[in-house]
């Protein structure tokens, strides 16, 4: 696949973040950026000047945060909770990213643009979600994201409130379950992500990561019919995941 150069030279972008600034934000756009390491973010602040409200950032972070193979680290507290949960692959996609989007939240930046967009992705296979649920069959975990060869973009995630982090970090095991030994890219790295093996890595070195990453095949994704995992079997399935 041939994706133009959005962005420029990479050796050229500004020393921030932020790398740009547009008013569109399509399907197409998300996928060809994620080939040149950026992912937008829609502005939402309030306090932006008005020319800016409604437009779309670009992001390439300086120091990005990523899982790399053999990295993941589960606490035992981690497998206790596991233990009384199941996950399934873009069974709820859009229940997932709909709890991602809850204006409630901090820093909410997920709108109607970025639904469709991701939608779209997700009704072509580009983009998946992973979901938590806990022994009552209700939703209480989940994140997704973009899957572009050996890379899986990390978009948001979600926990329900009465049930803590852990519900996330569970759907965060299983995707890693699917990815194997790709990379997964978080955007930005979180002492709640840091705490299962996620680490930093300046621009240079992610987009050499990057270009790695696209050369490999995508993974097989677990079919949203498949039956869900129980939690004794994720972590069974955990220790066959290859270094």
């Amino acid at each position: 696949m041939t994706v133009p150069e959005l962005f420029g030279d990479p050796d050229q972008w500004p020393d921030d973040d932020l790398i740009a600034i547009t008013g569109a934000l399509s399907p197409h756009l998300v996928l060809a950026a994620l080939h040149e390491g950026v992912f937008p973010m829609p502005i939402t602040d309030e306090e932006v000047p008005p020319e800016f409200q409604g437009a779309t950032a670009w992001w390439s972070p300086m120091y990005r945060g990523v899982l790399l193979p053999g990295h993941l680290k589960v606490a035992r507290s981690l497998r206790k909770t596991t233990k009384h949960q199941t996950t399934t692959v873009d069974r709820a996609f859009g229940d997932v990213i709909a709890r991602c989007a809850d204006p409630d939240r901090p820093y909410a930046w997920i709108d109607d643009r970025v639904i469709e967009a991701y939608g779209y992705l997700h009704e072509r296979g580009w983009a998946h979600s992973v979901e938590t649920w806990d022994d009552k069959g209700r939703l209480v975990g989940g994140l997704y994201g973009v899957s572009v060869g050996g890379l899986f973009s990390g978009e948001s995630m979600f926990h329900d409130p009465r049930h803590g982090r852990d519900a996330s970090k569970t759907a965060l095991l299983r995707l890693v379950c699917e990815l194997g030994s790709r990379l997964l890219d978080v955007q930005w790295s979180t002492p709640h992500l840091a705490s299962l093996g996620v680490t930093e890595v300046d621009r240079a070195e992610y987009l050499d990561l990057l270009d790695d990453a696209l050369d490999r095949p995508a993974p097989q994704w677990t079919s949203p019919d498949d039956p869900a995992w129980d939690g004794v079997q994720l972590l069974d399935r955990l220790r066959e995941v290859p270094a």
